[in-house]
């Protein structure tokens, strides 16, 4: 489904990705694990066409999506839900939701906004609540749920569970889970907390300094012993 070739990226001097090569393969979930500044959120915007890539190639379901802009991209069947959140904090619940269905059909808004209310059933509740003042685990659901509103085959989540308490995390990883095995979406994620993100993953990757540097399949390397004495804080 997603083929990246070779990708540099620059953020003027610095080059930020050098070379990456990964794949995701429909209906899998795929993780990228890195420390930070390794270019982690760099690869997804890249993918996003902002910032564009400088050399190398992006397929999206066999089309070269590299220089396209990020609204193309988006009609493509892509979605992001950036590192932060990012959600409007001065609008309801509903209305971000609306935001995230402006490229849908319309004569499905309905059913979209009932899928995501029963995903997140604490959304349903705070439906006409601003979104500045949910909590940070409910302004992640939303999140996610915004980015699913465009129906995106390919959803590409930035550091879901950053700055979630432990239980909210595993509430949040068992619903990626959901999304991509009842909703046939597939996933592409970045996240820090690896242990949780390899868990989920049917393959991974590990980003080091711009470059891949190893993968495998989830399991794989949850239980390789350089990966777990870097990012699994020494195995435990």
């Amino acid at each position: 489904m997603l083929s990246v070739r070779g990708v540099h990226t620059f953020y003027g001097n610095i080059e930020a990705l050098r070379g990456v090569d990964l794949d995701v393969a429909a209906g899998e979930i795929v993780t990228l694990i890195g420390a930070n500044g390794a270019g982690k959120s760099t690869l997804l915007m890249t993918i996003c066409g902002q910032p564009a890539a400088s050399r190398g190639e992006i397929l999206f379901e066999g089309k070269a999506i590299t220089h396209w802009p990020t609204h193309a991209i988006i009609r493509a069947g892509i979605a992001q839900s950036p590192e932060g959140r990012r959600i409007f904090a001065r609008m309801s619940v509903r209305e971000n939701l609306l935001m995230g269905a402006t490229i849908a059909d319309g004569g499905l808004l309905e059913e979209d906004l009932e899928r995501a209310f029963s995903l997140f059933p604490i959304l349903r509740q705070r439906a006409d609540q601003r979104g500045g003042t949910l909590s940070g685990g409910e302004q992640q659901m939303l999140a996610i749920a915004r980015a699913l509103m465009s129906r995106p085959r390919l959803l590409l989540l930035d550091e879901p569970s950053l700055g979630l308490a432990p239980m909210v995390v595993k509430q949040i990883f068992r619903t990626i889970a959901e999304i991509n095995r009842e909703q046939n979406v597939t996933v592409f994620l970045v996240e820090q907390n690896a242990y949780h993100a390899l868990r989920l993953a049917d393959r991974a990757y590990v980003l080091v300094n711009g470059c891949v540097g190893g993968s495998g399949t989830g399991r794989e390397l949850l239980n390789d012993p350089e990966i777990r004495a870097a990012y699994l804080e020494g195995g435990h």
